[in-house]
């Protein structure tokens, strides 16, 4: 086709662009740009907030750009008592091993609820979602106790086992959705080739059902990342202790002030892995939370 065959075609493509642009789309446009600017303005003034010098962030009345730049509030907290490092390989740790024990016990129960016909399936169901309505203050009490008796306390097992508690019955909710979404004909083909169940869940499941394997991890790595009353109990050592439990301690300045320069520069570093992590899976997660809504 020639380029004068196609000459005519542009203008009515155009027409079509402008007619698309109407004043509902740019009412639309308009509250998403002021929506991402409410949502992203807390983290700017925490940046700014975090290079400011000491008396720059207490200044009253308070102003938002700092006067002069400073880094002294990140050195402050990468040096703070056992370091930086100490406590971001702690919480490394502990969310590994909770992401871990979530995909490892979400997948089987959820492949379970999803493509077996039992009786009280239903019931079950409902029971294992149960404690998603239980405020998880209330249990920690009884797990402190139970986990000082056989020696669980102020170990990075113990709390990941404690996030773990937390986080499982809406992994097991996003696993029995997520196999759901996969035709039955799928594995009626893998019955005919002879897979067992635990081979049709290795082999054939679980690679189908990545995006929400990776929002189990996801949600798991965010929660267990910024969780602090748990890890504030069952941590006594200040070598055990979590990223968020730095973000409490770093905050005392002088004669009970509050240091809000360490404050926001701590902020700054906490969020940067969870949002590393958020965008390199961002793909994975909204397809993954959307698995199992259309049938």
């Amino acid at each position: 086709m020639t380029s004068a065959a196609l000459a005519p075609d542009a203008p009515v493509a155009a027409a079509a662009r402008r007619r698309a642009l109407t004043p509902a789309t740019y009412a639309i446009v308009a509250i998403s740009i002021a929506v991402v600017a409410i949502m992203a303005a807390p983290i700017v003034l925490s940046a700014l907030a975090s290079i400011k010098t000491a008396a720059d962030a207490s200044a009253i009345p308070p102003h938002y750009l700092p006067r002069a730049l400073s880094f002294e509030n990140y050195a402050k907290v990468i040096g703070f008592q056992a370091g930086l490092a100490t406590y971001v390989g702690n919480s490394a740790l502990v969310a590994g091993m909770t992401i871990a024990a979530c995909l490892a016990l979400a997948a089987p129960a959820g492949y379970g609820l999803a493509r077996f016909a039992m009786r009280g399936k239903e019931v079950a169901f409902l029971i294992l979602l149960a404690p998603i309505m239980i405020p998880y203050q209330a249990i920690l009490t009884p797990l402190y106790l139970d986990f000082a008796k056989i020696g669980l306390v102020n170990t990075h097992p113990g709390l990941a086992i404690v996030h773990t508690i937390l986080q499982l019955p809406y992994s097991i909710f996003l696993m029995r959705a997520s196999f759901e979404a996969i035709p039955r004909e799928i594995e009626e083909a893998a019955v005919i080739d002879g897979c067992s169940t635990w081979q049709r869940l290795i082999r054939i499941f679980l690679p189908l059902a990545i995006p929400g394997l990776v929002t189990v991890a996801l949600f798991a790595f965010i929660n267990s990342w910024n969780e602090f009353l748990a890890a504030l109990i069952f941590m006594n050592r200040d070598t055990s202790f979590t990223v968020p439990i730095l973000l409490v301690s770093v905050r005392a300045g002088k004669f009970g002030a509050v240091d809000w320069g360490a404050l926001q520069a701590s902020v700054i570093i906490s969020i940067i892995p969870c949002l590393a992590v958020y965008l390199a899976l961002q793909r994975y997660y909204i397809s993954g939370l959307l698995s199992g809504a259309v049938k």
